[in-house]
């Protein structure tokens, strides 16, 4: 049985910059620059002795974003502060922070490059 299955996720864009910007506004953050022959990958910051998940920004030829179906959920002490930080770094807000009960709190949102990502926090 897989107790918690997500090891890593990726996040694909079109335009890096574009893209280094929205995320690293939103979450007040530095990506850092992967090296992947014929990929170019920015990491979020991550601590593999701490729970969740790590991922990177990925650009690839031939892999067209906005169209995927999974949605990667961030972890935020209140998640309507990075979603007030959306709309002043080029994405757009689907839905605002709404309860999800026992759960906490949610907030639904596209980034630069038509990805819908969600922001997570119990408060």
């Amino acid at each position: 049985m897989m107790a918690n299955p997500i090891g890593w996720f990726e996040i694909y864009v079109e335009d890096m910059a574009r893209a280094q910007a929205f995320y690293e506004g939103v979450f007040e953050t530095k990506l850092e620059q992967l090296n992947a022959p014929d990929i170019q990958m920015l990491a979020f910051p991550s601590d593999m002795k701490q729970y969740g998940a790590g991922g990177a920004l990925v650009k690839m030829d031939g892999f067209p974003t906005g169209q995927n179906s999974v949605l990667v959920y961030f972890s935020c002490e209140d998640c309507a502060v990075e979603g007030a930080r959306v709309a002043n770094n080029g994405g757009k807000i689907q839905r605002e922070k709404m309860s999800i009960g026992e759960y906490g709190f949610i907030v639904l949102a596209y980034d630069t490059e038509g990805n819908m990502i969600g922001l997570h926090s119990m408060k």
